[in-house]
């Protein structure tokens, strides 16, 4: 593995993590939406991370065999959650039904800060290898320098 690989490991993670974080966010900013362009209230959502090589096809036969097992993390994608919303009883609120009821968006605000620290600690720790790599790198140019 050369420098610019660890690096391209660390910033696969950065991305994913900013890409967690920003969804995150909008649950959170979107925990009161009762209407949505769709019509109905907001649907919380959650991120989903693949496993992707590094190198390209190219660059993998020009490496040896243990570069090519080294694998980043990429966003799958961004899916709705399927958990019903939740009914409020607040018959002044405009977007109450016949009944009084208002339908919120289930999402838990315990939950959404504990997937943000887990999503700001994998950060942290992207950048620390980042960092890391960094240093080994200039040791070695130290090293070279006599």
């Amino acid at each position: 593995m050369d420098f610019m690989t660890a690096m391209d490991i660390s910033s696969s993670g950065l991305k994913a993590q900013r890409a967690q974080l920003n969804v995150i966010s909008m649950n959170m900013a979107n925990i009161r939406t009762t209407k949505t362009a769709d019509g109905g209230p907001y649907q919380r959502k959650s991120v989903s991370f693949e496993s992707t090589p590094v190198y390209s096809p190219f660059a993998q036969e020009m490496h040896d065999q243990l570069n090519r097992d080294l694998h980043g993390v990429k966003v799958l994608g961004v899916t709705a959650d399927q958990r019903p919303f939740k009914q409020v009883y607040e018959p002044h609120h405009p977007d109450a039904n016949d009944l009084g009821y208002v339908t919120y968006p289930d999402i838990n605000v315990v939950e959404e800060m504990t997937n943000m620290m887990q999503a700001m600690r994998g950060y942290e720790a992207n950048v620390q290898t980042i960092q890391a790599a960094k240093r080994m790198f200039q040791k070695a140019l130290m090293i070279g320098n006599g």
